[in-house]
């Protein structure tokens, strides 16, 4: 595998996965646009929990975007979209377009960070058996 095409290939999901929750995620909870409490409404969260939650998911993406502390902001992240899941889940949404929407939005998160961290491509590595 060429590196540096790897590593700008992770910048790049990296970069995309950080511009999609900021607009579609973070934006809208820090806000406080009426969308973002809508939303957690239908899905059964009590008002005003939006914008602490969109303060967690800014803290993560800081720490997923800062090298030293990536893979803890993958890591944690992560458990913020495991909570995202069991909130669908629990309210009954679509498995594909909703429920599934977070491991999506995982698997797009740790390619980026798997192709720009040398250490963790070594950790993980994806081997042909001969």
């Amino acid at each position: 595998m060429n590196t540096t095409a790897a590593l700008w290939t992770g910048r790049v999901l990296t970069g995309l996965f950080a511009i999609f929750m900021l607009g579609a995620s973070i934006s809208p909870k820090l806000l406080r646009m009426p969308v973002a409490e809508e939303t957690m409404a239908q899905l059964g969260w009590p008002a005003g929990y939006a914008f602490m939650i969109g303060l967690i998911e800014l803290a993560c993406l800081a720490l997923y975007l800062i090298p030293r502390t990536a893979l803890l902001g993958a890591i944690l992240m992560m458990g913020l979209l495991g909570g995202a899941m069991a909130t669908q889940i629990r309210a009954g949404s679509p498995l594909f377009s909703h429920v599934l929407f977070s491991l999506y939005l995982g698997l797009f998160m740790w390619g980026g960070l798997w192709l720009r961290n040398r250490r963790l491509r070594a950790l993980f590595p994806i081997a042909r058996d001969r």
